[in-house]
């Protein structure tokens, strides 16, 4: 890889402490959307280093909130503490202790705690209509999110109560176990999708007589506008993992699009949500957050939500973040629902981007890259280190790679030469009766 050694010398910033960010914040200026990376779902530096750029994004540039690869009800429990809504706990950690799909250690660690806390403690010392979100993106917690719309609508609407139930008793044969509705599908195509369209269409029409953005801040109009976006939200989640089920027993890559599209709707949404001048941070993998077509994924035919923001706000609007290790340790487990271990990660293959900057580059490093006159580096395809939550480091020989144009998947690149694994919560034990997410969780 010495042909790459003078550009990335060139090109690489020493990555210590957040004023190192700068250059990174001068690049994304007015973006719309800026979406953080990881190459794990379990290293400590990825969580840190997103949460210290993001921080800054909302102190300095008025970010309006972090949506992350996480489930719409789990991340709306710590959404309520952040914003400190009533009756939500003084301490975002209470509601992270109680995340239990697998992999649990995802989003409750302590890495997250730390950033909540700080995102709560941040946001008590502004008006309301100025506090910052967190929430989740993902197509996942069917069951949790019918049994959330059946709450709201028996506090708020009644009259609509039963048409979430024939969607919920559609479902509740198979015993919350996604894996026997997906199944069921191939016996009844139309499985319960006739019901899940009428429950969204109800409440997509609440939905529709939402009070306008901002009431007064603290008043109750405020609150019953976010409690019908949340039901509407839930009903888009039921739907969306309908389909996501729907897919995954048919085989094939296309339950892989449907969960990118949902997430990249849900994000609209949340834009739209909290209005024109809206801005969001997006933590998700890096095989969601750097643009498909930069990779192999484009020839399977497969998009991502970096992709598609892109495609929807314009390039110039949104910023993409890669980040990267070349070894060290990372919390996963060794198949779908396996308990977590901190595995050791070992140094990347011959010829990778990994390998490339581990010989040339500062052990903590920023690259932020130009828009014109591009290196080779960031020009050719190079193979990309990839780590989902079941990892298996036998196999870095012939897996865990992604081919990668680099300056084209990505803006920016943060780089860690030596990482080490997320500090995991103790949550209650991992419900892992989710079908394991294509192509190996990420």
């Amino acid at each position: 890889m010495a042909r790459y050694r003078d550009e990335i010398t060139g090109l690489a910033t020493p990555l210590s402490d957040a004023e190192d960010l700068d250059a990174l914040l001068d690049r994304i200026g007015d973006a719309r959307v800026v979406m953080l990376g990881e190459a794990s779902h379990g290293t400590h530096e990825f969580y840190h280093w997103r949460a210290t750029l993001t921080r800054r994004l909302i102190d300095e540039c008025g970010f309006s909130f972090v949506a992350v690869e996480g489930d719409w009800p789990d991340c709306d429990r710590i959404d309520r503490s952040v914003r400190c809504m009533p009756g939500a706990p003084d301490d975002p950690r209470e509601a992270l202790l109680v995340f239990e799909r697998w992999p649990t250690w995802m989003w409750a660690n302590e890495e997250v705690s730390d950033f909540a806390r700080w995102l709560r403690a941040r946001n008590a010392t502004v008006e309301e209509s100025a506090r910052a979100g967190f929430h989740g993106l993902d197509v996942y917690s069917m069951w949790e999110s019918l049994r959330e719309i059946l709450v709201y609508l028996r506090e708020n609407d009644p009259d609509s109560v039963p048409v979430a139930l024939r969607a919920y008793r559609c479902f509740e044969p198979h015993g919350e176990d996604p894996q026997s509705y997906a199944v069921s599908t191939r016996f009844v195509p139309e499985g319960c999708e006739e019901e899940v369209i009428a429950l969204l269409t109800e409440l997509r029409q609440r939905a529709g007589r939402l009070v306008p953005p901002y009431p007064e801040s603290g008043s109750s109009a405020d609150g019953q506008r976010w409690s019908q976006f949340g039901a509407w939200q839930n009903a888009e989640v039921v739907a969306g993992a309908e389909r996501y089920y729907r897919a995954m027993v048919a085989g094939g890559r296309s339950s892989w699009n449907v969960r990118d599209r949902h997430m990249d709707e849900t994000l609209d949404r949340l834009l739209d949500y909290y209005g024109p001048h809206a801005k969001a941070v997006v933590w998700a993998h890096n095989t969601h957050v750097g643009d498909a077509r930069a990779t192999d994924m484009a020839a399977a035919g497969e998009v991502n939500i970096g992709q598609l923001a892109r495609e929807r706000y314009g390039p110039e609007r949104v910023v993409l973040v890669g980040f990267g290790t070349h070894r060290g340790t990372v919390v996963a487990g060794d198949a779908w629902g396996a308990p977590m271990q901190e595995m050791r990660v070992p140094p990347a293959r011959r010829g990778s981007l990994e390998e490339a900057l581990h010989e040339a580059a500062p052990p903590q490093a920023l690259f932020v890259f130009p828009r014109d006159e591009r290196p080779h580096l960031l020009t050719e395809e190079i193979d990309h280190r990839a780590i989902g939550v079941v990892y298996h480091p036998e196999r870095e020989a012939w897996g865990n790679y992604v081919p990668t144009v680099l300056g084209s998947r990505y803006d920016a690149f943060a780089w860690f030469d030596a990482t080490r694994g997320v500090v995991p919560l103790r949550p209650r034990r991992a419900d892992a009766r989710e079908p394991e997410t294509f192509p190996a969780g990420v």
